[in-house]
């Protein structure tokens, strides 16, 4: 889900633009977008609601990252009990003007896949931004409901 949506309180909202900041900061010239996602009937039966989806364009194609552009979606576990929200992994996915380029996923492995993946250099730095980004939400007290 976009991230402007999830952004529902004070510090999740927070959490959110300190993710942005840690990417801007850890890979030069991105420009985020917290809005990836259109709002139309096909797309949002395609979104998944436990997730937090930013955007992040290059001035260009990017040659470290072999891409123009790449989608984060932070994927959360809500506890039926509690409420709380936990992060379950990343899914990390480039493109071009083709299409998708490439795919990273913490869940499966830490290994990217697709035809044209980022260098050893840029892929590193990704994956340092996925153990970052888990820092962030570990501990979160955020419920779902908020």
């Amino acid at each position: 889900m976009n991230a402007a949506e999830q952004a529902t309180s004070i510090e999740f909202a927070s959490k959110i633009a300190t993710v942005v900041r840690l990417f801007k900061a850890e890979i030069a010239d991105l420009r985020a977008d917290l809005r990836p996602w259109a709002n139309d009937r096909d797309t949002r039966s395609l979104v998944d609601p436990d997730s937090i989806d930013v955007g992040f364009h290059f001035p260009g194609v990017s040659r470290g990252f072999r891409c123009r552009s790449f989608l984060v979606q932070i994927r959360f576990y809500t506890d039926p009990e509690t409420q709380k929200r936990r992060v379950i992994g990343l899914e990390v996915g480039g493109f071009d003007h083709r299409g998708k380029c490439w795919s990273f996923s913490t869940i499966h492995q830490w290994r990217f896949t697709g035809d044209a993946t980022p260098d050893a250099k840029a892929g590193e730095t990704l994956k340092r931004c996925c153990r970052k980004v888990f820092d962030i939400f570990s501990g979160s007290q955020d419920s779902a409901a908020s």
